[in-house]
């Protein structure tokens, strides 16, 4: 690794503070020159757009590039004092013209951001041995809902070879199985594989989908009043809206939030006619979230986001087996009557 690569590891070039330092812009590159060790010699930092900072040392005695300080060994004491002004410089761009950022690639850093955003939850870098490898934690119970490592991606695909950024998620291990048939999710890296999944952060899969899976995984960490979940049977009229389709596109879904429904509540949702049967099962992912909508008939003030665990076949759960258990209308949202919701865990 070069000083270069050393210094600016983990920041982002801020190009409108790099102007005001003084670099000229030259086509796509900006340049700067400082003079050192009392101007014998000049320091020439160049820096492209992608934010890659390359830097050269000239020898103004003798005009020509000077080469010895980079030595890796035996270097003299003169040389080394020059590698020293050099990197001061170069600490002194990253400090004034760089953004510090957590993580080696930007989709890394992307999610981090957002995480920070929504749960308001930093990266905490916890051991000494792998500096790259930062926990997230429900900011209230301390519990871990995600981890971002950088690794060798032979760890994860065999007979390959270079540095990678995952992230590892908890997530139900019916959904750990099927989402490992796409491109992006492998076995966890180095924790339970039953029950947590690792995904690549080098854009294969995308920021929004990544957020959905990090809500799941967010979820197992958040308990509500008195350590209870809920349980709601939630009417869906097929004329307003199709399901189905929603659900083809993406297994997590917002819908309209009308109760006291928290994070981690299940949800059963009885479609109504053609079908007049509980068709799904999901889990309350995120809560409370604002949303204006109004119309002859329906008005949204907030919304939910739940993700879907079980399908159930049309009929098995129909209207007439609902009243067996005392449910005679599905009118708005209400909680499940505790026979059903045993009787419904037996199915298979």
């Amino acid at each position: 690794m070069t000083i270069e690569e050393e210094i600016f590891t983990k920041a982002k070039a801020d190009f409108s503070k790099i102007s005001k330092y003084g670099f000229k812009k030259n086509q796509t590159l900006y340049k700067y020159s400082e003079n050192i060790m009392d101007n014998k010699f000049r320091v020439d930092i160049e820096i492209n757009q992608d934010g890659v900072v390359k830097g050269k040392v000239f020898d103004l005695s003798f005009d020509e590039e000077y080469f010895n300080f980079r030595m890796e060994e035996n270097i003299g004491s003169f040389a080394s004092q020059v590698k020293e002004e050099f990197k001061n410089l170069l600490i002194d761009i990253r400090n004034e013209c760089f953004i510090k950022e957590y993580f080696l690639y930007a989709q890394s850093n992307r999610i981090a951001s957002l995480i920070k955003e929504k749960y308001k939850s930093h990266p905490e870098f916890e051991w000494e041995k792998f500096p790259g490898f930062a926990t997230f934690r429900n900011k209230d119970n301390k519990k871990w809902y995600g981890l971002i490592m950088n690794i060798n991606q032979n760890k994860l695909i065999p007979n390959t070879n270079g540095e990678i950024e995952i992230i590892n998620l908890k997530l139900e291990p019916t959904e750990i199985e099927n989402l490992l048939k796409l491109d992006g999710f492998y076995p966890a890296y180095h924790m339970n594989k039953k029950n947590w999944i690792s995904v690549i952060l080098n854009d294969t899969v995308s920021d929004e989908k990544i957020m959905n899976l990090i809500a799941k995984s967010y979820s197992y960490t958040v308990t509500n009043k008195n350590n209870v979940k809920n349980e709601w049977l939630i009417p869906a009229n097929p004329k307003y809206f199709d399901i189905e389709k929603a659900l083809k596109e993406n297994n997590i879904i917002t819908w309209k939030q009308s109760t006291n429904i928290k994070v981690d509540d299940l949800v059963y949702l009885y479609v109504a006619e053609p079908y007049s049967s509980i068709m799904y099962k999901f889990k309350v992912i995120d809560v409370n979230i604002p949303y204006e909508y109004q119309d002859e008939n329906l008005n949204i003030e907030k919304v939910m986001k739940i993700a879907l665990i079980t399908r159930y076949e049309k009929g098995k759960l129909s209207f007439n087996k609902l009243k067996e258990f005392g449910i005679n209308a599905v009118r708005g949202p209400r909680y499940m009557p505790v026979a059903l919701s045993e009787y419904i865990k037996k199915l298979k």
